[in-house]
């Protein structure tokens, strides 16, 4: 009975955000509602502490200090330096700046740590030049939505911390394991656009740069590489936590800002006003969250849904086949968070009763919510570029460029299935 009244109340709060209501309210609604059909009016005196103890929970301040990592580094100009340094170097590539996209997106990914804002800045940045060269809308438009999504799987990155907080899996560990796939999806996406590139016979149609003036747009790939080296090179030799960590990001991108001048005020006040709504979001959706870990823990669903999968016999491969399905599904109506916080509270004790890695598993659900940032119809990154693009073409050029990368994400999926020791080696590394 347990399994009917989960799937119950899973199908009522997925209908509640699918007509609009808050991710927060609607999760808190089936958590509430189900604690006080389960225990009564006292129920409610239980849920103060959870809430109090959300907002108390260190590990939670490293999101507002990501976030405003990233902030700092988009209202600095970073990103402009980024893209003319790698169109210097990959632009004579077969696929010519379609490389660059991807390339810019994924080291302002590994500073920034939100899809979105890697998407949005890296497409306000290429598309005006990629537009100009005759590049075909669909694949430029494609390769961006896809170099975006890797923001939530390249370190530092907000949905792996959102992962860590409601597993109570380290931090430092998912960031660690997430820097091999970040880096091998990366190279994947770049050996597509070059196969695609000389199978269509598209132009590459770069600019000649010496190499004097390659060197030189380099220096403007300084700057992130050591944030990233600050961030992930504390965590890695054990110096820092990741609240930690993340507070000598924000102290390193302030002092670029400021080498760069643009430290002024109104730069700050914009950062910290974006960075104050953002994490009230965050915050709000991990507060419900918790709630509805609460109502599950008290009523012995998780436990009873262990058992229940156990009982069917199911291989831990076969289960993650199960959920490579269930997330392309869910990935086509719902955002990333609202996937993560909705199915971790049930999905996470099914994969532990059956002896998956929690590591592992964290960056196998970061990857297949990854997916849904570029499949329609609500994948949010082909929503961001679209509304960003030079001219006043369809969302279906978006939507047809993205598929052959959300297939290469599928595949890479399977290989990591096949091969956890991807996501693995390096966190057993760590000191």
């Amino acid at each position: 009975m347990s399994v009917a009244y989960v799937l119950i109340a899973f199908v009522a709060m997925l209908g509640m955000m699918l007509i609009g209501m808050p991710i927060a309210v609607a999760m808190a609604a089936v958590g509430i509602i189900g604690g006080v059909l389960a225990y009564g009016a006292p129920f409610m005196d239980s849920i103060s502490p959870v809430v109090w103890g959300v907002q108390n929970n260190f590990l939670l301040t490293s999101i507002p200090l990501f976030i405003l990592l990233g902030e700092l580094l988009l209202r600095a100009g970073i990103a402009d330096g980024m893209y003319r340094a790698f169109s210097a170097w990959l632009g004579r590539l077969p696929g010519g700046l379609l490389h660059s996209n991807i390339g810019t997106c994924a080291l302002f990914a590994a500073t920034s740590g939100s899809s979105v804002a890697t998407a949005a800045t890296v497409g306000t940045v290429a598309l005006p030049s990629l537009n100009s060269r005759g590049y075909r809308m669909s694949t430029a438009l494609g390769s961006l939505a896809a170099g975006g999504a890797l923001g939530i799987l390249i370190p530092p990155s907000v949905n792996l911390i959102v992962y860590g907080s409601l597993t109570n899996t380290s931090i430092g560990q998912l960031f660690v394991g997430g820097i091999l796939p970040g880096i091998i999806l990366t190279l994947l996406f770049m050996f597509f656009i070059a196969l695609s590139s000389i199978w269509t016979k598209e132009a590459t149609d770069a600019e000649s740069v010496s190499w004097a003036e390659r060197w030189r747009l380099s220096l403007d790939l300084i700057p992130p590489l050591i944030v990233f080296l600050v961030v992930m090179g504390s965590i890695y030799l054990g110096l820092a936590t990741a609240t930690e960590s993340a507070a000598l990001g924000v102290v390193t991108a302030l002092i670029f800002a400021g080498l760069k001048k643009r430290l002024t005020w109104p730069v700050l006040q914009t950062c910290f006003i974006q960075t104050a709504r953002v994490t009230g979001m965050i915050l709000l959706i991990i507060t419900a969250a918790f709630i509805l870990n609460l109502t599950i823990s008290l009523t012995g669903v998780a436990e009873e849904m262990s058992e229940w999968i156990t009982s069917l016999g199911l291989t831990p491969t076969g289960f993650l086949f199960a959920l490579v399905v269930f997330y392309i599904v869910l990935g086509m109506f719902m955002d990333v968070l609202s996937m993560q916080v909705a199915t971790i509270p049930i999905t996470y004790p099914m994969a532990v009763a059956l002896g998956i890695d929690p590591i592992w598993f964290g960056i196998f659900v970061v990857m297949m919510c990854e997916m849904g940032l570029i499949t329609p119809p609500v994948g949010m990154n082909l929503f961001v570029v679209q509304g960003i693009r030079p001219d006043n073409g369809s969302i279906a050029d978006a939507m047809w460029g993205a598929l052959p990368f959300a297939l290469l994400m599928l595949a890479f999926t399977l290989l990591l299935i096949a091969v956890p020791g991807i996501v693995t080696w390096l966190p057993g590394l760590m000191h």
